[in-house]
């Protein structure tokens, strides 16, 4: 594996312990003051803390706004979504089983995307062994929300 690979991939899993933390720590504000106050807490500060360091660090480059679809701007409501179904599921189904339906539903909508290209996407086809794949993957999701 490149030294670059190995970066990237170390990002993502540092990324993937962050959603469960997060996700964990989400739901008990979800049980003790509800989820919109979860969500608001959650993007209130992370908000806060980004605007913070576009400030100190680089200045930002908001003027760009322009220079994407406008579409995009949607990940911001999306976003909503993400954190309000975590905070909502986690303390209900469990960190396993609500992680377990939020990462087979992204496997099988970026599937889409990449296979028709939607959004942006670059082309990636699917294939046997992907399809393959995701019957394996919706295999353990029956074994692990079954119980």
């Amino acid at each position: 594996m490149s030294s670059n690979l190995l970066l990237i991939s170390l990002v993502a899993v540092a990324g993937g312990v962050a959603v469960a933390l997060q996700a964990q720590l989400m739901g008990l504000l979800d049980r003790g003051m509800g989820t919109l106050e979860s969500v608001f807490i959650t993007y209130g500060s992370g908000g806060l803390m980004v605007g913070l360091m576009m400030l100190f660090m680089r200045g930002g480059n908001l003027s760009a706004w322009h220079t994407v679809p406008w579409y995009a701007f949607l990940s911001g409501a999306i976003g909503l979504v993400i954190v309000a179904t975590i905070g909502f599921s986690v303390p209900r189904l469990g960190l396993v089983s609500a992680f377990t339906l939020i990462v087979a539903a992204q496997f099988f909508v970026g599937a889409l995307l990449d296979h028709y290209g939607f959004l942006g996407a670059e082309v990636r086809e699917l294939n046997l062994q992907k399809v393959l794949g995701m019957l394996v993957l919706l295999l353990g999701v029956w074994l692990t929300v079954r119980s």
